[in-house]
């Protein structure tokens, strides 16, 4: 488990040799630097390494179910969309997030991934509503609502994930645009001309006879959370059901992929 350390009065290259170690976030606090650590480095080495006496050991935060480290919550531009932490000075557009554990920050490269093709798509057409299964922070609806998507629902088998999003939905002013429901898509009725799915890949081919079913004449579907070496296999999954792939995303090991319905 990568662990926090903090340095005070650290030496003139401390910030360039603890990236050297590996670091996985480092940060200047005060006079010092705080830095993310993998387990394999221990303290004894990244003290001797910097050559300072020794170093103040904390446990670390992870975001992401584990799969984002980030000494704290920052800003970050994905593509047109501008996302913050609740606390900072931004303009009235970004959209702002709570710092939860719940999925759905936007540093990992899926939610990237899925942000991309959004914008992509709302370019060019403009559905009434979406589907955000897996909903997490809500982060996937809430940048589809400020993109111009009249309505959303955020689908999630998480009742903690479910509220993380309603607070974020009321942050930004877009509660009552957003409907979240506890669930998989077997306990929703109804179709939607925008479906995006971000969990991995054993779920969305477990769930792809139900997602299909979601989808209205002509609707689109971005699935994403796939290791790269599994896009073919979830490809497959939805081509099987009727579903015309469209194209794919691939950033860092990751791939999201888009797809229409032929009917």
């Amino acid at each position: 488990m990568p662990y926090r350390i903090d340095i005070s009065c650290p030496p003139p290259d401390a910030f360039d040799v603890l990236v050297q170690l590996g670091a996985l976030d480092v940060e200047p606090i005060g006079d010092g630097l705080a830095a993310i650590i993998p387990d394999r480095v221990t303290p004894d080495i990244v003290a001797r390494t910097l050559g300072v006496a020794g170093v103040a050991v904390s446990p670390a935060v992870v975001r992401d179910n584990g799969s984002v480290w980030l000494l704290s919550p920052r800003a970050l531009r994905i593509g047109g969309a501008l996302i913050v932490p609740q606390e900072a000075a931004a303009p009235p557009n970004a959209l702002r997030l709570i710092d939860s554990s719940a999925f759905g920050t936007g540093h990992h490269p899926t939610t990237a991934l899925c942000v991309e093709a959004l914008e992509e798509i709302l370019t060019f057409e403009r559905p009434d509503s979406m589907l955000d299964v897996g909903t997490g922070s809500g982060i996937l609806a809430l940048v589809a609502l400020t993109m111009g998507v009249p309505h959303a629902v955020g689908l999630d088998i998480d009742p903690d994930a479910l509220a993380t999003a309603a607070e974020n939905a009321r942050l930004n002013h877009l509660g009552d645009r957003l409907r979240l429901v506890l669930g998989g898509p077997d306990v929703l009725d109804g179709a939607w001309p925008l479906i995006v799915a971000n969990v991995t890949a054993a779920p969305l081919i477990e769930m792809a006879p139900l997602l299909v079913r979601c989808m209205g004449k002509g609707g689109r579907v971005i699935l994403s959370g796939i290791s790269s070496t599994l896009a073919a296999e979830v490809r497959r999954a939805y081509e099987h059901l009727g579903v015309r792939h469209i194209g794919s995303k691939t950033r860092a090991g990751w791939t999201a992929l888009m797809a229409r319905a032929s009917w």
